[in-house]
């Protein structure tokens, strides 16, 4: 039955991943990879994860399934984290939350639900987008559409192209959109333009789905929730993609969630279930411990504080290097826009040959389309990628 299946080509971020680890150069830098780095150049376990880890292993006394919707506790805290602390979603019965396995998790199990209620449904995804959104939404046999987003002469939002497109969409289309920290751009949508957007998604009759993955690393928890909190706010149904990988660094644990907002509380419970026997028929349960942890954090007010606390200092951390790259290129180059933008990644704008020059003349990796992980910078490394920049570019 094997044989004649063919060898794929490797993924590019793990292929890049493969080929910066075999390069035996100490001054190399890696700006590709799209995780949380501190200055030594480590993705941390936070303090607060490590306390509730240790909590959880004193305390706990099973190993049993949690079910298909996993822990209530951790469903009720995502609940708060993402629509605020007194959303009248939660209030009125009008919101489920799901337990899944990391944010792709909830990506794919939304794909699967929207086929469900509607075998040819459409989602209209932005260009760019993070890459994995094509093959988690299109594998479940959605049919994929773009709308521009990113300008790339300007590298900011093209929020005109992007309306323009949008009102070309059917009333039933399903319309992704980034909540904050848009990968792999780093440019967001002002509270304004979402404002807008909820005026046409509204007035078309578009379905929202709104992948949060990396709140609290932009402007902080509430800030980066302000656009989507509008657009629950007004619309009748919408899904939510949450992600705990990035704003708890619990990248391998895959501790994700899923929110599914309807019209009324009767609507909501009947569409719950039905979502349920989706993920029964794929991977049954999730994992328990992720969200466990997130659910101890969240649970407690000192171990909440100092999540928080630690969250502060990495978005801090992030915009600071945002303005520190920004200044430091600014001598040769507009790249104001990199202060600009929020989260971890932006598009430099270089053509791939420079990218490949960077890489083999100076150790210094990135995506072939220039998006970088600004996260992977330091105060000790900018000088280097500075003049490295400077010098293939040719300025």
């Amino acid at each position: 039955m094997f044989e004649t299946l063919q060898p794929l080509p490797q993924d590019p971020i793990l292929q890049l991943m493969q080929t910066f680890r075999e390069d035996n150069r100490p001054d190399k830098v890696d700006l590709g990879i799209g995780v949380y780095k501190d200055d030594a150049g480590n993705t941390p376990i936070m303090a607060a994860v490590h306390e509730a880890e240790r909590r959880l292993l004193e305390g706990e006394t099973t190993k049993s399934y949690v079910g298909p919707a996993g822990s209530t506790g951790f469903n009720s805290a995502m609940a708060e984290l993402i629509l605020g602390s007194n959303s009248p979603l939660v209030r009125d019965g009008r919101v489920s939350v799901i337990q899944t396995p990391g944010g792709c998790g909830a990506l794919r199990m939304a794909a699967e639900f929207l086929r469900l209620c509607k075998a040819d449904t459409k989602v209209w995804v932005s260009t760019p987008t993070w890459a994995n959104h094509l093959p988690l939404l299109g594998g479940a046999g959605l049919t994929i559409r773009e709308y521009p987003y990113l300008n790339p002469e300007t590298l900011q939002v093209d929020f005109g192209a992007m309306l323009e497109t949008l009102e070309r969409a059917d009333a039933g289309d399903v319309v992704l959109l980034h909540g904050c920290c848009h990968n792999p751009s780093g440019a967001d949508l002002s509270l304004a333009q979402w404002q807008e957007v909820t005026s046409l998604i509204q007035r078309k009759g578009l379905l929202p789905f709104v992948d949060m993955a990396y709140q609290g690393l932009g402007e902080g928890l509430d800030a980066d929730a302000a656009g989507l909190r509008h657009l629950a706010s007004a619309v009748p149904e919408m899904l939510i993609a949450g992600s705990c990988s990035k704003n708890f660094g619990l990248y391998r644990e895959r501790t994700g969630a899923l929110a599914l907002v309807s019209e009324t509380a009767t609507v909501n419970a009947a569409a719950t279930s039905q979502l349920l026997s989706v993920i029964r028929s794929h991977y049954s349960m999730p994992p328990a411990h992720g969200a466990s942890i997130v659910e101890t954090i969240l649970g407690d007010d000192d171990l909440r504080a100092q999540w928080q606390q630690e969250l502060n200092g990495m978005c801090e951390r992030i915009l600071h290097l945002r303005h520190a790259f920004a200044g430091a290129l600014s001598s040769f180059g507009d790249f104001e826009f990199i202060a600009r933008q929020r989260g971890m990644f932006s598009f430099l704008g270089i053509s791939p040959e420079q990218v490949g020059r960077l890489r083999k003349e100076h150790g210094i990796y990135m995506l072939e389309s220039s998006r970088v992980n600004v996260a992977g910078l330091n105060d000790h490394v900018l000088p280097q990628v500075a003049s490295a920049l400077r010098e293939v570019l040719g300025k």
